[in-house]
């Protein structure tokens, strides 16, 4: 596996040299402290696709990262223990290990903190930590391992950080020299992308996701009497969202009610939803039907191809 990698460790205050890990056309290299074995990254994955790490034995990593799914959630919102529903979206963990912080608020500032997150949420995977190692302990496949949630929380990270995906029509079209990659309707959407969605969805060698990696309020999750029902990072505001992959990635924004990539173009070209929040970079747009039609195009061909 050419992309295996991990994430940095905090055992010591010292600094170490960062080892550079290439990555798919299209995406820059990985900065990491050291290379993942195989071994780290069987037991993570293993563990992903695993429901014992739920308190019910119903829910895995997988059952709201679908592998068949871009490793997102084609639910609107997703399904924990016990049928019991958050509010939402799951995002891809495709290219996660290029994100700065993890989760649409931010709270994670690694792939290990965001793994430990769902199993002890009440609405996800519910299990107490004492109460997983105990019984992976107890499990004949994992008990001589001699696993800690440190051991849990890091080969599921290391696993994650497999999880590549570049080398989509438009990297071959840009950085391969492949002039064909392309439709005209997809180029020209291109145009229509840079005159209106750069802004946020940044495009450069340090943006390779598509994104700026700040926070936004677009006015998504505003109630009939023009409230907010989830304040995101604070005031409505949620992280920008890669654009890689997203056509696969359906249903769209931080809580799924936006069920194609139409609609959301369409949502921001009418600037979004008023409320006292909403950013001053969010407002109406002058856009065609036959640019619209280009924009999503464009969107489709950063579909990539996952690293093996």
């Amino acid at each position: 596996m050419k992309y295996l990698v991990l994430v940095m460790l905090s055992l010591c205050s010292c600094q170490q040299a960062l080892v550079e890990v290439p990555g798919p056309l299209g995406l820059p290299p990985l900065k990491v402290e050291r290379v993942a074995t195989a071994e780290e990254i069987a037991l993570g994955k293993k563990l992903f696709f695993d429901t014992k790490l739920s308190l019910d034995k119903t829910i895995s990593c997988a059952s709201c990262h679908n592998p068949e799914t871009g490793f997102a959630d084609a639910r609107k919102v997703s399904v924990g223990v016990g049928g019991k529903t958050g509010k939402r979206n799951a995002p891809t963990v495709l290219n996660a290990a290029y994100w700065r912080v993890q989760f649409w608020d931010g709270r994670a500032g690694s792939l290990e903190e965001q793994a430990a997150g769902p199993m002890g949420n009440e609405l996800e995977m519910n299990h107490k930590p004492e109460l997983l190692i105990a019984r992976l302990a107890a499990d004949p496949e994992y008990g001589p391992m001699k696993l800690t949630l440190d051991k849990v929380f890091f080969a599921i990270a290391s696993y994650e950080r497999t999880l590549l995906s570049g080398n989509s029509a438009f990297d071959r079209y840009t950085y391969g020299g492949d002039k064909t990659a392309l439709s005209s309707e997809a180029i020209e959407g291109f145009k229509v992308f840079g005159r209106h969605c750069v802004i946020c969805h940044t495009i450069g060698p340090k943006d390779a996701l598509f994104t700026d990696e700040q926070f936004h309020n677009v006015g998504i999750g505003v109630n009939a009497e023009g409230v907010l029902v989830d304040q995101g990072r604070g005031k409505g505001e949620f992280r920008t969202p890669s654009l890689r992959n997203v056509a696969r990635t359906a249903p769209y924004m931080h809580d799924g009610s936006l069920k194609t990539l139409k609609q959301v173009v369409d949502f921001y070209v009418g600037g979004g939803n008023s409320n006292e929040h909403l950013d001053p970079l969010i407002r109406p747009m002058e856009m065609s039907g036959r640019e619209r039609d280009a924009l999503v195009a464009f969107l489709e061909s950063l579909n990539g191809v996952e690293a093996k």
